[in-house]
C-alpha cells in the first residue's frame, strides 16, 4: 500500500524538534479561550525519591517562562503576559507541604515533612498568550 510504513518518531500531536525537551514527569491539559490565550494544566504524583527530578522539570519549565517571558508574570486579564499556579496537594489529607517557585535562584521548592508522605502530588497551571502557547509546544514537545 502507497505510503505505509514505519511511522517517523516525531509525527504526530507530540512533535519533537532539536531544541525540545521532552518532559517526563509533567503531561499537560492545554484549553483556549476565544482571544487564543490558553492554560495548560499537569498534575504529577511521585514518590518521595523522585520529587527532586519533578521539582527540577517545573523548575527549568518556569525559568524557561520567566527568562523568554520576562514582562510581567500575573493574570493576563490584570496585564500579565503570562501566568502560572504552583501548588501541593495531600493524598491523605493532611496539610500539604509547602511549595513555592524561586524566581531569583529558578528553582521549585518544596520541603518534606518527617516522616515523607508515601506520594507527593503537584499540580503546574500555565496560562499565556498564542505566542507564549506556541513557544511553550515548540520548546517542550506539548
Amino acid at each position: 500500500m502507497a505510503g505505509s510504513g514505519p511511522v517517523p518518531h516525531n509525527a504526530g500531536p507530540h512533535r519533537r524538534t532539536p531544541h525540545t525537551m521532552p518532559l517526563r514527569y509533567l503531561d499537560f491539559d492545554h484549553s483556549e479561550d476565544a482571544e487564543g490565550n490558553g492554560t495548560w494544566d499537569a498534575m504529577a504524583s511521585v514518590a518521595p525519591q523522585h520529587l527532586d527530578a519533578l521539582l527540577g522539570e517545573i523548575s527549568t519549565v518556569l525559568a524557561w517562562a520567566h527568562a523568554h517571558y520576562p514582562g510581567p508574570c500575573g493574570p493576563l486579564d490584570e496585564g500579565g503576559d503570562w501566568h502560572f499556579d504552583l501548588q501541593a496537594l495531600s493524598e491523605d489529607g493532611s496539610t500539604p507541604p509547602p511549595l513555592h517557585y524561586d524566581a531569583g535562584r529558578a528553582q521549585a521548592c518544596m520541603p518534606l515533612p518527617a516522616p515523607a508522605p508515601a506520594r507527593c502530588t503537584v499540580t503546574l497551571t500555565l496560562c499565556g498568550s498564542s505566542a507564549f502557547g506556541a513557544a511553550l509546544r515548540e520548546r517542550f514537545g506539548l
